[in-house]
């Protein structure tokens, strides 16, 4: 082979991965009916010995959950609203990256990543894509359109599940950055929440020439002696604000009762078989616990209510189970912990 041959070839092999292939989904209804079958052979526990949520979910809510999942639950709209959708998969040092590509008809949008959080997937991000992306149906502007990229993280949906250390969120960050490129875009802008807000603010940390800004529904803005103070369960520090001392008790709520799963999961995330086999393990989420005090439901939920469609809560778990997110996903948790507890957004790892 000369060597031109052999430059030529390394270049189409370049291309090739820089390849932005098309998507659609289309799940075997063997799995369909593979997980209603798990969810019907769903062997129950004893229920709580109080009447009220301190000790879990409810073995009556759960139950009440499971049948509907199992007797009403229709994946297969889900499945045609993500096909109406323009869905693409490219390789990126790598791995496969699923993502969402919606372009607004508007010629000055601005482009803008969205990135999901966890437990969760791109089914959360569906809703906002018209407003965001067709404004001036909604009561907007021409001017307040975007043109939309919302990316599967690794290891959920239909991107690729890393099968050795390294894709941390640092790397995530750099990867989203590479991927709005590849599309195009010399110019854009950044969300998220939960994780999606961890990877959005190290974006905005690595401040790569071409983000514009950033924006998230988490941001880590707890100082780390604060932050520290909170997780080890000392009373507020002097000097702080009435606001700044609700949102002090929150944070140490947190800490003592809803955040456990995830030092499990970082200390342990193979041991967690459960979640991967079981639909129904996996169906309360981590923070249920957590629904049931009123301090967590001021804070994460407006006027202590649930706004998000049973539905659409379903679609997101039936993602997640289809996909197989039951380990991979939860390696990446111990990379959480410390921007939650002293340390911000640095030193971030992969198990």
């Amino acid at each position: 082979m000369t060597q031109i041959s052999a430059t030529q070839q390394g270049s189409k092999q370049a291309d090739d991965k820089n390849t932005i292939r098309p998507f659609r989904v289309n799940v075997p209804e063997a799995d369909l009916t593979e997980l209603r079958r798990r969810v019907n052979a769903t062997k129950w526990p004893e229920r709580e010995t109080v009447g009220d949520a301190s000790q879990g979910v409810q073995l009556a809510t759960i139950q009440a959950l499971a049948r509907y999942w199992a007797t009403e639950y229709d994946w297969r709209k889900i499945e045609a609203k993500m096909n109406a959708l323009p869905q693409f998969i490219t390789e990126i040092d790598g791995l496969d990256i699923h993502f969402i590509h919606v372009r607004s008809k508007h010629e000055n949008a601005l482009s803008l990543i969205v990135t999901h959080g966890w437990p969760g997937s791109i089914i959360e991000q569906m809703k906002i894509i018209d407003p965001l992306t067709n404004p001036t149906a909604h009561g907007g502007s021409a001017s307040d359109a975007f043109h939309l990229v919302i990316p599967s993280m690794p290891g959920y949906g239909y991107s690729g599940k890393p099968n050795t250390p390294g894709w941390d969120v640092p790397h995530i960050a750099r990867a989203w950055v590479v991927l709005m490129k590849r599309l195009g875009y010399t110019k854009f802008v950044a969300q998220g929440g939960d994780w999606g807000a961890v990877i959005t603010e190290q974006m905005g940390v690595d401040a790569p020439p071409e983000l514009l800004g950033i924006h998230t529904n988490m941001p880590g803005i707890f100082p780390n002696e604060i932050d520290k103070a909170a997780f080890s369960g000392a009373p507020a520090p002097s000097g702080l604000s009435a606001h700044e001392k609700v949102a002090y008790e929150r944070l140490q709520f947190v800490y003592q009762k809803g955040i456990a799963y995830g030092f499990q999961m970082g200390l342990r995330p193979q041991t967690l078989y459960g979640i991967a086999d079981s639909p129904v393990q996996r169906s309360p989420g981590p923070t249920a616990p957590l629904s049931a005090h009123p301090q967590a439901r001021t804070c994460h939920r407006p006027h202590g209510r649930d706004h998000v469609p049973r539905s659409r809560r379903r679609g997101v778990r039936v993602h997640l189970w289809l996909g197989r997110e039951g380990i991979p996903d939860r390696r990446r948790v111990p990379q959480l912990i410390p921007g939650l507890r002293g340390g911000g957004r640095d030193g971030a790892r992969d198990e």
